[in-house]
């Protein structure tokens, strides 16, 4: 009876536990039941890939697939629609514009040498003075709210920055490093201002190309330039004392005066890789909730009576082992939904239908115990026997059961994609649950009630023991 009691002192701090949680974190939705941002990507044919086949459109969705993993969305969709484009929606988006810059930009670096040509240098900078100059002018006006004004001169700064790409372009010569090489990328802030850096890791030959660049123009008064998607961002000049060795480690920082959000997204760009043919956003827009608030409505009510048409039926069939059981299945729904909550789970009607799917089985494993302590009871065993050995005959039976559903709940998940997954996620954490308030829970409470005289009655577990034994 200690060990019983042991046992429910730790179901009860569990179950006021996961009520504590359920309060305090709040539960994550899909796209489906919370709306969210929907994106149509258009794959455009370039120079080199004149066509856009099946492995094409491969290649484009797992880069969009990782740069939406860089997000933090939960439960994203990305699949391919007809044959040149791919339909992305990100539940609980809140800023779309920020998932069509990351997604839609190309994001190809890669780092270039200065080559020795004074005039050209010399035009650059002047190029460069004159766009400080612009942008300086820019704020000015911005203060001032001439709107006129500050659209013509924001023509001239993007006049101003083709001009030094164009000059830029012919300045810099390629030396085979770019963002095929990168391992890693982050977003870091700068020493003074709010500016942000990225931080950059090579893999093993990045590195040892990255050596040889700053190696050769340490000392040298020569820059190296890092593009952009063919626009110079940055052009650091390396220190005479790195001509021995160059700049060793694999490491490498893009100033390019960037804002906190802009270096999170360049960071997410890098680390997804870059496109292999160019990409278009054709339609971005805002979606609400597919089920609409009226259909969720009346599927949790739906729900809940379903639930409690199934406690009434547990209690009036088996008795004091149904009402048992229907406190037990209320734990359970409430210690699931915490794991949900707890684990970061994201609900959407197929992960709710997989919770629903694992009610039934809960139910089941109990139909099975109760089943067996019946047939124990009317072959003429104690109580307290034919509890016992109803839980350990079914133990099998429930064990194989769920040990089954796991393994289908792992191939759906590890194969599946999207909302099959959570299906499988929400499936498999309600067996596990399951399993455990069907042998723990369940068992502690029987236990418990057959220590109690008023309930240690064999009538009361199995009602027409009476008249099998008069018969």
């Amino acid at each position: 009876m200690q060990k019983q009691r042991s046992l429910l002192a730790l179901i009860a701090v569990l179950f006021v536990a996961a009520i504590v949680i359920l309060n305090q974190v709040e539960m994550r939705l899909g796209l489906d039941l919370q709306g969210g941002s929907q994106l149509t990507i258009q794959v455009r044919p370039s120079e080199d890939v004149r066509t856009i086949t099946p492995e094409v459109m491969e290649a484009v969705q797992s880069v969009v697939r990782n740069r939406v993993d860089g997000l933090g969305v939960a439960e994203p969709i990305v699949q391919t629609v007809g044959d040149d484009r791919i339909l992305v929606q990100l539940p609980g988006i809140s800023d779309p514009e920020q998932a069509e810059r990351v997604l839609g930009g190309t994001a190809q670096l890669d780092f270039r040498k200065e080559v020795r040509n004074p005039e050209l240098n010399a035009e650059v900078n002047v190029r460069r003075q004159e766009l400080s100059d612009l942008l300086l002018k820019q704020v000015n006006l911005e203060q001032e709210g001439n709107a006129e004004a500050i659209e013509a001169n924001k023509a001239a700064i993007a006049q101003k920055q083709e001009q030094i790409n164009e000059l830029s372009g012919r300045l810099y010569e390629r030396t085979g490093l770019t963002g095929k090489n990168l391992e890693y990328a982050d977003p870091q802030p700068a020493q003074a201002g709010n500016l942000w850096n990225v931080g950059l890791e090579f893999d093993a030959e990045g590195g040892r190309l990255f050596a040889d660049l700053t190696k050769e123009l340490a000392g040298t008064g020569r820059t190296l330039g890092i593009f952009l998607d063919d626009r110079l961002i940055s052009s650091p000049v390396v220190g005479a004392e790195f001509a021995e060795t160059g700049i060793t480690g694999g490491r490498a920082v893009i100033q390019g005066r960037f804002t906190a959000q802009e270096a999170n997204d360049l960071a997410v760009q890098l680390r997804g890789g870059a496109l292999p043919v160019p990409v278009e956003i054709v339609e971005n827009r805002t979606v609400g909730a597919t089920l609409g608030r009226d259909s969720i409505d009346r599927s949790i009510y739906a729900g809940i009576g379903g639930l409690v048409l199934v406690l009434i039926f547990m209690a009036v069939y088996y008795r004091l082992p149904g009402v048992i059981a229907d406190i037990a299945l209320t734990i359970y729904a409430v210690l699931t939904l915490a794991s949900f909550a707890l684990l970061g789970v994201t609900l959407t009607l197929p992960g709710i239908a997989g919770f629903i799917l694992s009610i039934g089985m809960a139910v089941d494993a109990n139909v099975l115990i109760f089943e067996r302590t019946r047939e124990e009871l009317r072959s003429g065993k104690s109580l307290y026997r034919s509890v016992e050995s109803g839980f350990y005959r079914a133990f099998s039976s429930i064990l194989d059961s769920n040990v089954t559903t796991l393994i289908a709940c792992g191939a759906l998940f590890w194969f599946g994609a999207g909302l099959v997954r959570g299906f499988a996620l929400t499936l498999a954490i309600g067996v596990l649950v399951s399993m455990f308030t069907a042998i723990t829970c369940s068992r502690s409470l029987m236990f418990f009630a057959i220590g109690i005289d008023e309930f240690r009655k064999p009538e009361l577990f199995c009602p027409d023991l009476t008249t099998v034994n008069k018969a």
